[in-house]
């Protein structure tokens, strides 16, 4: 059983999979409390659905490509056993996961996306860099950039622990906050191979719009 907050079907607003439709199972809860956090309401909304049922949902929305978020996803102890149910049904799984949970209590053959907390998030003590060791090539890791100096900790970040020679390197910027030109010349700077995103699903409903 699973505290789900919502299960829907969308675009993928964000990642290498920015643009396809996926099927969304949004968990609810989160141990952590950013300071830009655009998913409060997910922390104790929700309701309890088994597994099973949450496969007959997903199967009537008829999608390949399925995402689990939260929230938190890895806080619930049978989030593995939904990502490996997803996987038997033929599905290609990907996980939204903060970077403070261990990355392996999912399946390495989903595509597991890491959000390494930078500064201004104010979770940045919680991360735990020993998931990066864990990451594979199919994985990706995804900063939230709020100004330069979160910039600079994830450039840091990057090049100490080699994480572009390990798989995807994202950032984005805190929707409506940072300037994305600024984001993007700093990329340019830094002479990395990273990838930048835009919040795709915020530009073509709103900032606020749930479900999407």
């Amino acid at each position: 059983m699973l505290y789900i907050t919502e299960i829907y079907k969308s675009l993928q607003g964000e990642s290498t999979w920015s643009g396809l439709p996926c099927t969304f199972i949004r968990l609810s809860g989160c141990n952590l409390r950013c300071s830009w956090c655009d998913t409060e309401y997910s922390f104790s909304s929700g309701d309890q659905i088994s597994i099973e049922n949450i496969i007959e949902q997903v199967k009537d929305l008829d999608c390949d490509l399925v995402e689990v978020t939260g929230g938190e996803p890895l806080a619930q102890d049978d989030a593995g056993l939904l990502v490996q149910a997803l996987l038997d049904l033929g599905k290609t799984v990907l996980v939204e996961t903060g970077g403070h949970m261990d990355i392996d209590l999912v399946s390495n053959q989903s595509f597991r996306i890491m959000d390494l907390k930078c500064p201004a998030s104010k979770m940045t003590h919680r991360n735990d860099l020993n998931n990066i060791a864990k990451l594979t090539s199919k994985d990706e890791v995804k900063f939230v950039i709020q100004n330069k100096d979160d910039f600079l900790w994830a450039e840091k970040t990057i090049r100490e622990y080699k994480i572009e020679k390990k798989c995807n390197v994202i950032m984005s910027t805190v929707f409506g906050v940072m300037c994305r030109k600024e984001l993007a010349t700093l990329i340019l700077q830094s002479g990395l191979n990273i990838r930048m995103q835009i919040q795709l699903h915020k530009l073509i409903w709103s900032e606020d719009t749930q479900g999407v």
